[in-house]
């Protein structure tokens, strides 16, 4: 197995590369089609790689790809699944895929919201709303006794 590549972005400008001594590939039995293999072939991967000891991430980005994978971490591992192909091979170039994904997706930081103010046309929009809105609930008021 080769180290996994995960080409610059950002959160990572130079990219990164996983070794692959640090990716640990385990393989099961997939449910679904697969014909008269299907319950001999281990054709499901699960990959796994360990977020707090990776030699891949520096500290900060270490931080962050823990804080935002929280949920999906057992401990401080993650692990994807791949068993949507009939071939182990498939499976396990698509577990790789999706981990580098999450990978990447985590090591993004968030785009920061820029304040704006509402337009002048935009207000006036909204004022003449209103005033519509308050003229057909005064239409439902009984009218005066005068």
């Amino acid at each position: 197995m080769d180290d996994l590549r995960i080409p610059a972005g950002p959160g990572c400008p130079r990219g990164l590369v996983v070794p692959a001594g640090e990716l640990i590939e385990r393989f099961s039995h997939a449910s679904g089609p697969g014909g008269q293999g299907v319950n001999t072939a281990d054709s499901r991967v699960q990959l796994s790689l360990d977020l707090a000891s990776t030699t891949a991430l520096d500290e900060k980005q270490r931080e962050r790809a823990l804080r935002e994978l929280g949920e999906r971490l057992t401990g401080s591992i993650l692990t994807v699944t791949a068993s949507e192909h009939r071939s182990q091979r498939r499976n396990r170039a698509a577990a790789r895929e999706r981990l580098a994904e999450v990978l990447r997706a985590a090591l993004t930081p968030p785009v920061p919201r820029r304040a704006t103010k509402p337009t002048r046309a935009s207000k006036l929009r909204r004022l003449a709303a209103k005033k519509r809105r308050a003229e057909i609930k005064a239409r439902r008021r009984r009218p005066d006794a005068d």
